[in-house]
C-alpha cells in the first residue's frame, strides 16, 4: 500500500489550528449572547445555526485526536520497520475528513462565527491542504479499501482488556447464533421480543450489567464498568437493534435512577428482580408536545390517603406492553412555575402483556391502558403512548421516600446519564453488521465481468465505511473509559451524536451497495437502514444535543 507523509504528528497540528478556531467563534457567541446573569438563552437562539455546526466540529475534533491516541497505541505495538499500519491509515483519513469539514462549515458563514477571511486562512494554508489531499486521494482510499475488503468485515484492532474480550465473545455468539436467525420475522412481522431470546439474556446476567454485585447484579460494588456495557450493547446490537440491543437500557436507565435517589428498601426489593428479568421495565419519560423538555411534563401526580393518583399520558414507553414495573416521571407540585423542581418519580406496578396494545385494572379503580405506536424501524420492543386514569400508586412507590418528592428531574438526569454512551454503542453495532454485509455482498455480486468490490467506486466506500466504524468504535470505548473514571459527560454528549449519525450514513452506504436487493425487505441491510435512523432521535434528539448539551457547555466553559 502506498505510504503517505505528514503522520499523525502532522495531523495533530492541523487540528489544534482547528480548534483555536471553534474556541474563538465560541467565545464570540458568547459575548454575544451575554446576559444579566451569564449566557442569556433567548439570545444563544439566535445563534442556532453557529451553534448546531460548532457542535459538530467540537465533536469531530474530538474525534479525531481519540483516532490519533488510538492509531499510536496500535503502532507502538508493531514491529519496527513495518510501515503505517491499518490503524494509523485510517485515522489520518479521518483526520483529513474532519479538518474539511470543519473548514467547510465555518467558511460557509464565517461572520456566523466571527471569524474573517484571515482567521481561516490557517485551516485552508498549503499545508493543510496537501495533508488532506494526500489523504483523501483516489488512490490512497482505493488501496485503502483493497487492505479492508481482504480482512472480511474486519476493520481495525478493538484493543479491549481481556474481561471485556470474554464479554464480547460470549454476546457475540448468542448475537449470531440466537438473535440473528429471529431477527428478520420480528421486523418484517413486528413480533414481540420471544422468549428464545430473553431466556439467554437472563441466563448471562444481561439485565444485571448496570446492577452492584450487592443487589443481584453482575457489576462490581467498587466501581461503573461502561466498558462491559458498551461491549454487550455492541455486539447484540449488531444482531438486531429492535430485538436484542436494547433490551438492557432500561435496567439500565432504572438502576441508576434507584441507586442515586432510591431509598435502601427500594434498591433491596427491586434490583435482584430487574437483574433477573423478572420484571422487564420500562420507562415512562416522555410526553406527547414535550419531547426532550423535560421540565415541561404535565402528567399529574396528586397526593392522596396512602399514595398518589396518577392521570395523564406518557408516549413512547418502549416495552410497555410486556413490562411489569414503570418508572414514571410525573408533576407532584401543580404549581408549574417550579419547572423541574415540581416533578418526582414512581415505580408503577402492572401485569405484562405480550399483545400491541393493553389494558391493565387496579382493584381501586384505576386504569392503566397503552397502544404501540406503529414504527418504520427499531421492532421488537414496541414503542407505546400510556394513558393513566386515576391511577393509584402507593406511598412506598415514591422514588426516594418523602425525601424524593420534588426531585424526580435529578433522578431522571442520573438514570440518562448511560443512556448516550450507550446509544452510541447501539449505532456501531447495527453499523458493523452492516459493513460485514456490504463487504460480503460486493465480493458476490458481479457486474460487467467481476465482483463490484473490485471497482474503484466501492472500494472508496469500503474503505470510508470501515474508517468511520472504526472510529467511532474507538471514540466510544475511549468516552467509556472516562465514564469509569467519573468523567465524560461531555465527550458522552459528543459520541452519541456522531454516532448516531455516522451510522445513518454507513447503513445507507451499505444498502446502495446491494442495489435493488437493498431496498428488499428480505434483504437484512434495508433493517439496518431503518433501524439506524431512529438513534439520531432517542435518548436526545441531535438539535437537543448539539445546541442544549454540547454547545451551550462549550461556550460556558470558554
Amino acid at each position: 500500500m502506498t505510504e503517505v507523509n505528514s503522520g499523525m504528528p502532522g495531523a495533530l497540528t492541523h487540528l489544534e489550528s482547528a480548534d483555536g478556531l471553534i474556541r474563538k467563534s465560541l467565545h464570540w457567541i458568547k459575548q454575544q449572547c451575554a446576559g444579566g446573569k451569564g449566557v442569556s438563552n433567548e439570545k444563544l437562539d439566535e445563534h442556532q445555526m453557529a451553534s448546531f455546526d460548532l457542535a459538530w466540529c467540537a465533536a469531530e475534533s474530538t474525534a479525531a485526536r481519540f483516532a490519533a491516541d488510538y492509531a499510536g497505541k496500535v503502532a507502538s505495538t508493531q514491529p519496527s520497520g513495518t510501515g503505517t499500519c491499518l490503524e494509523e491509515r485510517m485515522a489520518q483519513v479521518f483526520c483529513a475528513e474532519a479538518l474539511q469539514n470543519i473548514h467547510q462549515r465555518l467558511r460557509a458563514r464565517p461572520q456566523s462565527f466571527g471569524l474573517d477571511d484571515a482567521d481561516l486562512a490557517a485551516l485552508g494554508s498549503t499545508t493543510v491542504n496537501r495533508f488532506c489531499q494526500s489523504q483523501l486521494a483516489a488512490s490512497h482510499l482505493e488501496a485503502l479499501g483493497r487492505q479492508v475488503v481482504a480482512l472480511n468485515g474486519a476493520s481495525g484492532a478493538y484493543l479491549l482488556g481481556d474481561d471485556a474480550m470474554m464479554m464480547q465473545d460470549s454476546f457475540r455468539k448468542l448475537a449470531t447464533n440466537v438473535v440473528m436467525p429471529l431477527a428478520e420475522e420480528i421486523h418484517r412481522h413486528d413480533r414481540i421480543i420471544p422468549r428464545e431470546i430473553l431466556d439467554p439474556l437472563t441466563e448471562m446476567g444481561c439485565f444485571g450489567l448496570s446492577i452492584p454485585e450487592r443487589y443481584g447484579g453482575i457489576q462490581s460494588d467498587d466501581h461503573e464498568d461502561n466498558m462491559g456495557m458498551i461491549v454487550v450493547t455492541e455486539e447484540l446490537s449488531r444482531g438486531s437493534l429492535g430485538a436484542a440491543g436494547s433490551l438492557i437500557t432500561r435496567p439500565e436507565i432504572l438502576s441508576r435512577a434507584l441507586l442515586k435517589g432510591g431509598t435502601e428498601e427500594q434498591r433491596q426489593k427491586w434490583l435482584p428482580r430487574v437483574a433477573m428479568g423478572e420484571p422487564l421495565c420500562a420507562i415512562a419519560v416522555t410526553e406527547p408536545d414535550t419531547g426532550s423538555d423535560v421540565a415541561a411534563m404535565r402528567l399529574r401526580a396528586s397526593k392522596c390517603d396512602g399514595g398518589w393518583i396518577l392521570d395523564g399520558v406518557k408516549t413512547w414507553c418502549t416495552m410497555a406492553g410486556k413490562a411489569g414495573l414503570l418508572l414514571v416521571l410525573a408533576r407532584s407540585n401543580p404549581d408549574r412555575s417550579l419547572g423541574h423542581k415540581g416533578l418526582s418519580m414512581f415505580l408503577v406496578e402492572k401485569d405484562a402483556y405480550d399483545g400491541h396494545d393493553f389494558e391493565y385494572r387496579q382493584a381501586q379503580g384505576g386504569v392503566l391502558t397503552g397502544r404501540a405506536i406503529s414504527t418504520i424501524g427499531y421492532r421488537g420492543m414496541h414503542s407505546y403512548e400510556v394513558f393513566f386514569d386515576h391511577f393509584f400508586v402507593p406511598d412506598e412507590n415514591l422514588v426516594g421516600g418523602p425525601d424524593g418528592e420534588g426531585k424526580g428531574f435529578y433522578f431522571t438526569m442520573a438514570g440518562f446519564a448511560g443512556g448516550r454512551i450507550q446509544t452510541a454503542a447501539r449505532a456501531i453495532g447495527v453499523m458493523q453488521a452492516a459493513f460485514e454485509r456490504a463487504v460480503s455482498y460486493s465480493q458476490e455480486r458481479q457486474a460487467f465481468g467481476k465482483p463490484i468490490g473490485d471497482f474503484q467506486l466501492t472500494r472508496v466506500k469500503l474503505a470510508r465505511m470501515a474508517t468511520l466504524l472504526t472510529v467511532s468504535r474507538q471514540f466510544t470505548y475511549a468516552v467509556g473509559r472516562l465514564m469509569d473514571q467519573g468523567r465524560g459527560q461531555m465527550e458522552a454528549s459528543m459520541v452519541k451524536l456522531f454516532t448516531c449519525r455516522t451510522a445513518e450514513w454507513l447503513t445507507r452506504e451499505a444498502m446502495q451497495i446491494h442495489g435493488g436487493m437493498g431496498y428488499a425487505e428480505e434483504s437484512p441491510v434495508s433493517r439496518y437502514f431503518l433501524d439506524a435512523r431512529v438513534l439520531s432521535i432517542f435518548e436526545g434528539a441531535e438539535e437537543t444535543l448539539a445546541l442544549k448539551v454540547i454547545a451551550r457547555s462549550l461556550i460556558d466553559a470558554v
